[in-house]
């Protein structure tokens, strides 16, 4: 496979140990470059919600790959999340060309980029930090369903959808009122005069220009790595929103869906084994 090379490539929320995690399609994503820097933009891997008896394969491959690109020279900054807040104990730990942050500030072409997960901003996990991980456990469960229907829908022949982007759409709205999380954001970074603001979190792929009264900045969101398998590439002095193309093929799926019931068989087991000897 012949390898593109962007300058920057920024991924996040691709949430590893979880149902709803895309790790073939984010193996492929990064079997397919060779960035001078590569931002992991937080919750890469999901200790909220982390199993020691969930972790398939394909989840490791995504973190292979990643060492690999280290080791190969590529510049790999992992900025911690809300779901990986354990690592900020870690922040400002470097091995070789791997580091750990909290956040970063890139210069790129005479102009700087604010990136920073994003989670800071969001009220329903400052606030209440145990609702939204029971939530987020939720969250997973749907996802796991959500794609033994799209499995279904594709065998088919129709078009796949997403339970999670109409429930949450609605949550995010309850919430605006108490924290709108690009203008925040945006404002911030027009006060401080960086050019670029970059975050993850709240899994909406998204480039626009922003302004006040102040001034204006280019706010940019990565997406995920669940819902929309998106990321920013930076190349010849402009970003771009990558979005993976639909190629996956059909045992891939199964493979997935394998990998979820088995997990699903062993907690049933488990169970049932539980209830007999108590």
């Amino acid at each position: 496979m012949k390898k593109r090379k962007p300058d920057v490539v920024v991924i996040s929320d691709v949430h590893l140990g979880t149902f709803g995690a895309h790790a073939h399609e984010l193996s492929y994503y990064l079997s397919s470059i060779k960035p001078k820097i590569l931002v992991l933009n937080g919750d890469i891997i999901d200790i909220w919600q982390f199993r020691k008896s969930y972790f398939p394969k394909s989840h490791l491959k995504v973190i292979q790959k990643i060492l690999n690109l280290a080791s190969k020279g590529t510049k790999v900054y992992y900025i911690t999340g809300n779901h990986d807040e354990f690592l900020r104990k870690f922040s400002d730990t470097s091995i070789g060309n791997f580091k750990v942050l909290d956040k970063l500030v890139l210069e790129l072409d005479h102009k700087k980029a604010w990136i920073f997960h994003g989670d800071v901003f969001d009220a329903s996990v400052q606030h209440s930090k145990w609702v939204a991980k029971l939530g987020g456990i939720g969250y997973d469960y749907l996802i796991l369903l959500n794609r033994f229907i799209n499995w279904c829908l594709k065998k088919m022949g129709k078009e796949p959808y997403s339970f999670s982007k109409k429930i949450k759409a609605g949550v995010k709205k309850a919430v605006k009122h108490i924290s709108d999380f690009e203008t925040t954001a945006t404002d911030l970074a027009i006060e401080k005069n960086y050019d670029y603001v970059i975050c993850g979190h709240i899994h909406e792929p998204k480039i626009i220009e922003k302004e006040n009264k102040n001034g204006s900045t280019t706010y940019l969101n990565s997406g995920d790595w669940v819902e929309n398998l998106t990321a920013l590439e930076y190349q010849n002095k402009r970003w771009k929103l990558y979005r993976y193309e639909d190629h996956t093929e059909l045992e891939t799926e199964e493979e997935d869906l394998f990998e979820m019931e088995s997990y699903i068989e062993q907690q049933l087991i488990a169970s049932i084994i539980s209830s007999k000897t108590s």
